[in-house]
Parts: C-alpha cells; sequence; structure tokens
C-alpha cells in the first residue's frame, strides 16, 4: 500500500462492531477501500474519476434502494 497518502479514516456514524468500510486518498487523487475488519487484508484502489463519479452518484441517489 506504498501509494496510500495519510491513513485509513472510517464514518464517524459507524458503530463499535467495526462492520464498515475504511477509506484512504492515494497518490493521484484516487482513493484506496479496505475492510475495517481486515486492515492487514487486501483493498480496492479507485482512481480520481471513478471516486468522482461514485460520489455523485451517491449525491444524486443513485444507489437508493
Amino acid at each position: 500500500m506504498d501509494d496510500v497518502e495519510g491513513r485509513f479514516r472510517k464514518s464517524s456514524y459507524s458503530g463499535a462492531e467495526n462492520n464498515c468500510v475504511e477509506v484512504a486518498a492515494t497518490a493521484g487523487g484516487g482513493r484506496a477501500v479496505r475492510d475495517s475488519k481486515d486492515q492487514a487484508g487486501p483493498s480496492l484502489r479507485f482512481s480520481a474519476e471513478a471516486w468522482g463519479a461514485f460520489l455523485a452518484g451517491a449525491r444524486d441517489g443513485e444507489f437508493d434502494r
């Protein structure tokens, strides 16, 4: 994970059970996402463009049920 800049963070809304994901900035403006229960495990990597598209979709309700 040498391209992770800073530390992984999880939402302040996360419960005490650690059933959430954590996000960290990566070199080039992208993001890395990992399971908070397996911090030494793998993480998913997203480019800055892909992360921006995800955030825009979340704001627009694209993922609402």
